[in-house]
């Protein structure tokens, strides 16, 4: 991913926890706050509770393809943290990205359909 459209620093991830919307599915936890860039801004995280740095890292790479093969049907203007939890990364592909749309739908991020 591009530097301009990824969440690096620590207190933009602070803000999203303390003022976002959050829903919370079977494979991740999905933050969400409107941002005024016009595009949307992604994080991801993957705690050291959820194994060695293999497994963190295969979680993380789940979760950022999700996002990817998903990104079209999103608003623009937000900014996203996905948080991988502990049956990310053994989660069917199909379940996980079905608990990704079904998370979205909740917090009003899809676009509408004409």
């Amino acid at each position: 991913m591009k530097r301009a459209v990824t969440l690096k620093e620590n207190h933009e991830f602070r803000r999203l926890y303390r003022k976002g919307m959050s829903a919370v599915g079977g494979g991740m936890v999905v933050y969400c706050r409107k941002n005024k860039l016009g595009n949307n801004r992604l994080g991801i995280t993957a705690s050291v509770k959820l194994g060695h740095a293999v497994v963190r890292n295969r979680a993380r790479r789940r979760l950022r393809e999700v996002y990817r093969l998903n990104a079209d049907k999103l608003r623009q203007g937000w900014d996203i943290i996905l948080v991988a939890r502990g049956r990310t990364v053994s989660m069917p592909w199909r379940d996980l990205n079905e608990t990704f749309l079904r998370l979205c739908r909740k917090l009003d991020l899809l676009e509408k359909k004409p």
